[in-house]
């Protein structure tokens, strides 16, 4: 039977996930721990989601020599309370539950490290749902090769999904980028960590509220499959 649901790559932080001060929470504490300043609250927010390493590096200006022992410091700190400050947003739970019972593929890809990226999975019990946990690399240290990027992530994760399309979704213009670097859309969520208009000027197809919008949009998205392979069969096509 030929899959019309259209797979769906999920970003986790900001997303899937509502670190509710665990991630920024751990960043304040690690860089207050190394005597460093602690940059105010939109800077902490726009550190979430992006490689950690750069944004210490480039948002917090953490002395390059510093940068590997703050990872270290917020790690510990994450691991220790970070993960159980973090909830699931409203409705996501129910919206990973109607797709795993539709038959809808899902994966996740984020630039969180693949081991925490469980770990936060496994915590709030949902990495059940999906076929494939795609993440950074889990040495997050300034000097590591993470050259794959978000894109290389999300590529990961779609060539673990066995299907050359599918639909990313996520708080974050790395998100869109990714999307698009592996030519597909993105559709943003506006609950995350992005400042206004960052997701359409990064090129998202849509922006929703709400996980009930989200859901609306990704099943336009399988009728339009559907009349495409439908297009397809009456030509005498395969």
């Amino acid at each position: 039977m030929t899959q019309t649901k259209v797979p769906v790559i999920f970003d986790l932080d900001g997303t899937l996930v509502d670190p509710a001060g665990g991630i920024t929470g751990g960043i304040s504490a690690a860089l207050r721990e190394m005597g460093l300043p602690v940059p105010e609250q939109a800077i902490l927010n726009s550190m979430v989601g992006p490689k950690l390493s750069d944004s210490l590096l480039h948002l917090a200006e953490v002395p390059a020599t510093l940068v590997d022992e703050t990872i270290e410091r917020y790690r510990r700190h994450y691991k220790e309370t970070g993960i159980a400050r973090s909830k699931l947003y409203p409705g996501i739970l129910e919206l990973l539950q109607l797709f795993t019972e539709s038959g809808r593929p899902v994966a996740v890809a984020t630039q969180k490290p693949q081991g925490i990226a469980r770990l936060v999975l496994e915590h709030h019990g949902i990495d059940h749902f999906f076929a494939g946990i795609h993440g950074a690399a889990d040495d997050e240290s300034l000097g590591a090769n993470t050259a794959p990027g978000k894109a290389g992530i999300v590529g990961a994760a779609l060539a673990g999904l066995h299907s050359r399309r599918a639909v990313m979704v996520g708080d974050r213009h790395q998100d869109v980028a990714g999307a698009m670097a592996n030519g597909l859309d993105c559709i943003g969520v506006s609950w995350g960590f992005a400042p206004d208009g960052e997701l359409k000027e990064a090129g998202a197809v849509n922006v929703v509220d709400t996980t009930l919008e989200l859901q609306e949009k990704i099943e336009e998205l399988d009728a339009v499959s559907t009349a495409a392979l439908s297009e397809v069969h009456n030509d005498g096509s395969l």
